[in-house]
């Protein structure tokens, strides 16, 4: 019952603050969109206002390590594991600059979708190869202005925390724009916020952490599927979940 009680005070919060946050952000959006073309302080804005619903629920404590790992002026692939709805919101605590692909059913969710839409973050649907397509070439525009695309080439959220075999597309796309990979570890959402469910389970230490990118030298010679395997393997190294199955 307390668990429940958490759950909704919670969504009621992200619900009504939510208002106020896109307000705002269509405020900066309509000031900064004709000269930063990139859109970096709207999504630095939107990391912050994500940011702010780890911040507010101690029963989750987040640890960052590796964001010096992030070359500033460097365009990347992201690439992470998927435990949980809560990897998002961890994720935006880097403060880094980037594009998500996200289905593209988030993008409906009122005042949180529409504020993806204004940061022009990338739609997918899930199973549908025009989409797929699109979302592609969407990633290589974002890419061209010089903007890195954040994946979970899992596809979808793991119930254990067991990374999932990587779909390939994110691995197609650095090959293809010859872009390192960034790969990112996950730790610790997979009970904080189960799949399925948006009830709260006790106190969790989460952690992401920024691995050692990977140059594309080390995988111009590997096709997708072996590149997405080495990556996986790399993460999962540093998932605490994936060594030690819950």
């Amino acid at each position: 019952m307390k668990n429940r009680l958490i759950s909704i005070l919670f969504l009621s919060f992200i619900a009504l603050s939510s208002i106020v946050f896109f307000i705002l952000a269509v405020i900066l959006w309509l000031f900064t969109f004709l000269f930063d073309r990139r859109l970096v302080l709207l999504h630095l804005y939107s990391s912050f206002w994500a940011s702010i619903y780890v911040w507010v629920m101690p029963a989750w404590s987040v640890s960052i390590q590796g964001r010096n790992n992030y070359r500033r002026k460097a365009t990347y692939i992201m690439v992470s594991n998927h435990q949980s709805q809560l990897d998002i919101l961890v994720a935006f605590n880097l403060f880094l600059p980037f594009k998500w692909v996200s289905k593209a059913e988030i993008f409906r969710i009122p005042l949180i979708g529409w504020n993806m839409v204004l940061n022009r973050y990338i739609k997918l649907k899930r199973g549908n190869k025009e989409s797929t397509k699109k979302m592609m070439d969407d990633c290589e525009k974002r890419i061209r202005e010089g903007s890195s695309i954040y994946f979970f080439p899992e596809g979808t959220r793991s119930e254990n925390g067991i990374i999932k075999p990587f779909k390939t597309g994110a691995f197609v796309l650095a090959k293809k724009m010859k872009l390192p990979i960034l790969p990112i570890a996950i730790s610790g959402t997979t009970n904080a916020l189960p799949k399925h469910s948006l009830n709260f389970h006790g106190h969790h230490d989460i952690s992401i952490k920024v691995l050692n990118e990977v140059p594309y030298e080390t995988f111009k010679d590997l096709s997708p599927e072996e590149t997405g395997e080495f990556v996986r393997k790399i993460i999962a190294e540093h998932v605490k979940e994936h060594i030690v199955p819950i």
